[in-house]
């Protein structure tokens, strides 16, 4: 399964083998999508589904194998289905039979430990219904939705679709605006885009354009720029912009150009708000400072890409920073949602990227080992702004209400 490369909601299909977990996701899709069989384990590995659901809008399932899976091969199945738990927003627990034993008490505490919402599903009800007995001692047990359910015969799919968008969290579909919450009608929002090496060709990052749309939606004003016609167009440029944002790449080249009284941030700090654990970023960049020989960092990119020359992730801030802390580091790149090879404990920092490829939860997911340990966090615009000696100014935006309290410290 490729995985960090959708910003939809994720919802992970959870049970028992045969319990009906690829049938419930034909039934929700209303296509014959998923390999169906009677034969136990026909799903071996997780497997993303794309589904419409009212009133949460696209949204992603997950199929994952049996959590009863037997043998070698099985075992590792069974740790494929709960590593998709790290990257989901709601989780739904397929039983039938009224049966609910070891295998699902298992599950509902991996649930907790995710800090997961999730819903029962008792399937095949057309060949055994939920028993008044059962259900009783599920809701006490659990207390969570249940309801009964068949796949074959799914005559209260909407019920079910409906029960599934009461208990999904809003912000797994209700986004935090980007900058949309700053500006006001017809302000002026400049976006500084560098084109050089790593720029795609013929198009923008994603992250720009995620912005661009931003301001559109909040009814602004989007002005597009290099960092050379900076300042000319500022010359000439009436009304002022309200907010301008940059490439952290060009992060100095900005600071100088943009009059002080004109605030500035990063897309990867504008990200970082809307996405990321912003506050335990705003408390762990400081620690920037506190570096010292032989320190091991972990930096995380979300998705997979090119490397260029002259990588952000992989070249530039590892360079910026040994030049900054004045000592021998060591860093470690981990790049999607791949596993973490080391002890996470082995690292001095942290480093996540802006997460414009994943969710916040995978995002707050990947950081919640780190963030237990003690270990301080930060974001790429975060850390470069810090180095620069723009930090301040650069969380400006984010850390103060039109009312100059602080939020987040």
């Amino acid at each position: 399964m490729t995985k960090g490369r959708d910003t939809k909601p994720h919802i992970g299909i959870f049970g028992r083998r045969n319990n009906g977990k690829s049938s419930l996701i034909n039934a929700l899709t209303g296509q014959d999508i998923a390999i169906v069989s009677e034969i136990a384990g026909t799903t071996t590995d997780p497997v993303k589904k794309s589904i419409e659901i009212a009133g949460i809008g696209p949204a992603v399932l997950i199929d994952t194998a049996g959590i009863d899976d037997t043998g070698d091969l099985g075992f590792k199945r069974v740790g494929k289905t709960r590593d998709v738990l790290k990257i989901i927003d709601l989780a739904i627990l397929v039983i039938s039979a009224n049966q609910f034993d070891e295998p699902e008490n298992r599950l509902v505490q991996d649930f907790g430990a995710n800090d997961l919402p999730w819903l029962i599903v008792h399937n095949k009800s057309d060949k055994e219904e939920i028993t008044p007995e059962f259900l009783t001692m599920i809701r006490q047990k659990c207390a969570v939705p249940v309801i009964d359910f068949s796949a074959l015969y799914p005559l209260n799919l909407e019920k079910l679709a409906n029960l599934i968008g009461e208990t999904i969290p809003e912000t797994a579909y209700k986004k935090q605006p980007l900058v949309g919450d700053l500006i006001s009608y017809g302000d002026v929002v400049m976006l500084i885009t560098p084109i050089d090496i790593e720029a795609p060709e013929g198009r923008m990052i994603l992250p720009q354009v995620q912005v661009i749309r931003d301001v559109l939606d909040h009814d602004g004003i989007a002005v597009v720029c290099k960092e050379r016609e900076v300042d000319a167009f500022l010359a000439k440029m009436n009304p002022k912009p309200v907010l301008v944002i940059t490439d952290s790449q060009v992060f100095p080249k900005a600071d100088a150009a943009i009059p002080k009284e004109i605030p500035l941030t990063s897309f990867s700090i504008v990200l970082a708000r809307q996405k990321g654990d912003f506050p335990n970023y705003l408390k762990g960049t400081p620690h920037l400072s506190q570096l010292r020989n032989g320190d091991r960092l972990l930096i995380l990119e979300s998705c997979t890409h090119h490397v260029s020359c002259d990588d952000i992730g992989r070249v530039k801030i590892p360079r910026w920073l040994a030049n900054f802390s004045g000592k021998k580091l060591e860093f470690d790149i981990v790049a999607g949602l791949n596993t973490i090879s080391r002890p996470i404990t082995d690292y001095a920092m942290v480093i996540q990227c802006g997460g414009c490829m994943i969710t916040r939860k995978q995002i707050i997911n990947r950081l919640k080992p780190a963030i237990d340990a003690g270990i301080p966090v930060t974001n790429y615009g975060m850390a470069i702004a810090y180095i620069h000696g723009i930090y301040n100014r650069a969380i400006a935006p984010f850390t103060k209400s039109n009312s100059g309290v602080i939020d987040y410290l």
